[in-house]
């Protein structure tokens, strides 16, 4: 199984906003250039955590980003689950696409769906603030001061 770059991205972009000094908000430019990614890309996925009210945008010249909750109440789970806009790892598990004729008697879907249901209990057991156990290094390695 494997994440979008989407997915990813915005999960970078939580663990970044909340490296940051306490009152200290995230910039959008900054964020691009510590992880490589195109500044309108980051906006698609800034825009869709602001939806999902994990983070606040302030607008104007001094404004930017910070989590709207605190990082124990941001679930990973959560985030993965919003984030990505399917879970079908195989053919067989869109019914409406599915034309593989041994489907009936395969056990491989059912294999490959308990193995996404025990990833998704993984994931559901962490917060952001786990994720942070190393914010000095993490601050280190993005450059924050």
């Amino acid at each position: 199984m494997r994440l979008k770059k989407y997915t990813d991205y915005a999960l970078r972009v939580l663990i970044y906003t909340s490296s940051l000094p306490e009152g200290e908000l995230a910039r959008k430019k900054e964020i691009s250039d510590v992880f490589h990614i195109s500044e309108n890309h980051l906006g698609k996925i800034i825009h869709q955590l602001n939806k999902l009210e994990l983070i606040e945008t302030i607008r104007g010249r001094s404004g930017g980003i910070k989590l709207a909750k605190e990082p124990r109440d941001i679930n990973i789970g959560y985030v993965v689950r919003a984030m990505e806009d399917d879970f079908l790892l195989l053919e067989c598990f869109d019914n409406d696409t599915n034309y593989c004729v041994i489907t009936p008697a395969c056990k491989l879907r059912h294999v490959l769906n308990d193995a996404l249901r025990a990833f998704l209990e993984v994931v559901d057991n962490y917060t952001l603030y786990d994720l942070l156990s190393n914010k000095d290094e993490l601050r280190e390695l993005m450059d924050i001061t």
